[in-house]
C-alpha cells in the first residue's frame, strides 16, 4: 500500500468513499507517522490513539452498512489545544491548565465528531495563543519540519507543523492576529482566517474576544474549503455568530481550479512590502502576482495609510482583552492552584502564587500591559485611541475594496527564523504579524497559501484578503493560483 499520509484530504476522502482504503488504515498510518517523527517535531501535546481508532472503526462500519456520510468522514484531523475537547486534556499551551479535562466540546469539535473525523490529538501552541513562534508554549517549542532549527510560526505552530510533517491531513487553528496564516506561510501550507463570526467561537479559550477566529489548516486550498464547510455556520451559543448560512466553499474552490480569473481586480497593498521584507519573500510574491495576471486578473496598487499604526493598536487591544479574559485563572475555580510557601493562605495570596507559577513571561507581559491600558486615567489615551485606529483600518479596507475585489500581500515579512533569534526581543517578534493583523482588526477573511521557496530554501506565503462574508472569493482565487503554480513548466 502506498503511503497514506501523503495524499491530500480530498484525495483520501475519495479513496474512502470508493472503498479503496478504510478509515482505520488511514488513521493508523497517521498515528504511526506521529510516533515516527513527532519526537523531533513536537507538533502534538497529546495523541488520542484509542478514541481516534474507535471513531475510525465506527465510520468504516457505517460506510459498509450503506449509511450516507459527510464528505470528510473517516479523514483524521488534529485540533489546536486552545479548542476544548470533552474527555481530552486541553491546556492552551499553558501550565495553568496542565491536566485540565473539559466537561464539554467546543462547537467546532461537536461538528467534527458529528461528521466522523477521527481526532488524532491536540497540537502545541504559544501559551494562550500569545506568540508568533510557538516558543512560548509551556511544554516546549514545536520545530519547523523544513528545518528543525527554525520556528514553525505561532501561535498555531503545532497545527501547521503537523500538516507540513504529514502527521495529519487536516487541522484546526485559531487566528487572533495571524496565528493561522503566519504559520502556514513559514511551513508551506494553506491556512484560512474566516470572516469574524462565521465559525463559532463557543468552546475556544478566549485570548481577545473581538479578534479570535478559528479556521482550517491543510495542504491544499480545496482541503481547507471542505473543512471550512464542515465547521462553519451559525451557532446560537455564540453571541457573535453570524446568522446566515455560508455558501459552499468547496464549490468555490472547485470553480477556481480551472485557473480563469478574467475580470478580477487584485489590489497590492503598498504599505505591506518594501523595507523589512526579505528579498526572496518579495520575489515569490511578485511571481505569484504574475500568475494571477496570466490567469486574467488586473493588478492595481492600493494604499491603506492607517496600517502603519495597526500593529501598535493591536498590541493595545489584544493585551487589554487578554487581561480581562485571563482574570478567571485565579487558582480558585479550575486549573492550577498554588498556595503561598509561608504565611496566611488568603484568596489574594493564592491568586498571586498561582498566576506567578502558572503563567509564562509573555503572558505576564501582556496582562500587565493590558491592565495598565485599561486602568483609570489611561483608558482613553491607550485603549480608546487604539479602537479609533481600528476604525481607521476598517475604513481603509472599505476604500481599498472599492477599487479592488481582493487585496494581496506577502503573509509574513520573512521566512522561518531560528529558535532564540527573537524570543528576547518582543518588538521584533511582534513585527512578524505586521501583514496579518489588519484583517483581524477589521474582521475580514484572509488566506495564506504557498508562493514558493525563498533564497534560503524555506517556504514563503502569499496572502489573499477579501471583504467580510466573501470567504468564497478566497477559495476561488486561491484554487486558481494554486492550479497555476502547479501547472507544467512553472517553477515552484
Amino acid at each position: 500500500m502506498s503511503d497514506l499520509t501523503r495524499p491530500s484530504a480530498s484525495e483520501l476522502a475519495d479513496q474512502l468513499a470508493a472503498g479503496e482504503i478504510t478509515s482505520v488504515e488511514l488513521t493508523q498510518a497517521h498515528l504511526d507517522r506521529i510516533e515516527a517523527v513527532d519526537a523531533d517535531v513536537h507538533a502534538f501535546l497529546n495523541v488520542n490513539t484509542t478514541e481516534a481508532l474507535a471513531v475510525a472503526a465506527d465510520v468504516d462500519a457505517r460506510r459498509s452498512a450503506g449509511e450516507e456520510l459527510s464528505a470528510l468522514a473517516g479523514v483524521p484531523i488534529a485540533v489546536k489545544d486552545v479548542v476544548v475537547t470533552q474527555g481530552q486534556v486541553t491546556t492552551a499551551g499553558s501550565r495553568m491548565l496542565q491536566g485540565w479535562i473539559p466537561p464539554y466540546d467546543a462547537t467546532i469539535v461537536e461538528r467534527l465528531r458529528r461528521a466522523g473525523l477521527p481526532i488524532l490529538g491536540k497540537t502545541n501552541m504559544d501559551e494562550f495563543a500569545m506568540g508568533s513562534s510557538t516558543e512560548h508554549s509551556g511544554y516546549g517549542p514545536t520545530h519547523n519540519p523544513w528545518d528543525l532549527s527554525r520556528i514553525p510560526g505561532g501561535s498555531g505552530g503545532g497545527s501547521a507543523a503537523a500538516i507540513a510533517a504529514f502527521e495529519a491531513p487536516l487541522a484546526i487553528g485559531t487566528d487572533t492576529g495571524g496565528s493561522i496564516r503566519q504559520p502556514a506561510a513559514v511551513t508551506g501550507t494553506v491556512g484560512v482566517k474566516p470572516t469574524y463570526g462565521s465559525v463559532s467561537r463557543y468552546g475556544l479559550i478566549a485570548l481577545a474576544s473581538s479578534l479570535d477566529q478559528a479556521g482550517p489548516c491543510s495542504r491544499t486550498v480545496l482541503d481547507s474549503a471542505m473543512l471550512h464547510d464542515l465547521i462553519g455556520g451559525p451557532d446560537p451559543r455564540d453571541s457573535t455568530s453570524l446568522p446566515e448560512a455560508p455558501p459552499s466553499y468547496t464549490a468555490a474552490a472547485r470553480q477556481g481550479a480551472d485557473g480563469d480569473l478574467s475580470g478580477l481586480r487584485v489590489g497590492v497593498i503598498s504599505e505591506l512590502g518594501g523595507a523589512g521584507y526579505q528579498s526572496g519573500v518579495q520575489d515569490r510574491f511578485r511571481e505569484s502576482l504574475d500568475l494571477l495576471v496570466a490567469a486574467g486578473a488586473e493588478v492595481v496598487e492600493v494604499s491603506c495609510p492607517s496600517f502603519e499604526a495597526a500593529l501598535a493598536a493591536y498590541y493595545l487591544i489584544l493585551p487589554s482583552e487578554a487581561s480581562s479574559n485571563l482574570a478567571k485563572f485565579d487558582g480558585m475555580r479550575f486549573g492550577l492552584r498554588v498556595e503561598p510557601e509561608s504565611g496566611p493562605v488568603t484568596a489574594e495570596r493564592v491568586m498571586a502564587a498561582t498566576r506567578g507559577a502558572g503563567f509564562g513571561d509573555e503572558v505576564k507581559r501582556r496582562i500587565i500591559l493590558g491592565t495598565y491600558a485599561l486602568s483609570a486615567g489611561y483608558y482613553d489615551a491607550y485603549y480608546g485611541n487604539a479602537q479609533r485606529v481600528r476604525t481607521l483600518v476598517q475604513r481603509d479596507f472599505a476604500a481599498a475594496f472599492s477599487s479592488a475585489d481582493v487585496l494581496v500581500s506577502p503573509t509574513a515579512p520573512t521566512t522561518a527564523f531560528e529558535f532564540g533569534q527573537k524570543v528576547d526581543d518582543p518588538m521584533a517578534m511582534y513585527l512578524n504579524d505586521v501583514a496579518t493583523i489588519p484583517a483581524n482588526l477589521a474582521g475580514i477573511p484572509g488566506m495564506s497559501l504557498p508562493s514558493g521557496l525563498a533564497e534560503d530554501g524555506l517556504p514563503a506565503g502569499f496572502q489573499l484578503l477579501a471583504p467580510a462574508r466573501q470567504d468564497a472569493q478566497l477559495y476561488r482565487i486561491g484554487a486558481a493560483l494554486e492550479a497555476r503554480q502547479h501547472a507544467p513548466g512553472v517553477a515552484h
